[in-house]
């Protein structure tokens, strides 16, 4: 599963670990990412997205139908 979330378009940030001795080294932070299952009425079906902890809070205010059309306005699969 990629670090990507349908919704809010959030990817990993890249930045350096940086040690006590000031070494940097290369590291990745990734979005709190999860796969939730929404009934979509619309449709009569279930759908499985990924999602950042924020498009689920965005789901939450705007609703499922709303989000849905976000995605697929933006070209995304559902």
């Amino acid at each position: 599963m990629s670090a990507h979330c349908q919704l809010t378009d959030r990817q990993p940030g890249f930045g350096h670990h940086i040690s006590h001795s000031h070494r940097r080294t290369k590291r990745r932070f990734d979005p709190n990412i999860q796969r939730k299952r929404y009934w979509l009425p619309s449709e009569g079906r279930h759908i499985r997205l990924t999602l950042s902890a924020k498009g689920v809070k965005t789901i939450d205010a705007i609703g499922i139908e709303a989000a849905v059309a976000r995605i697929r306005a933006r070209g995304g699969k559902v």
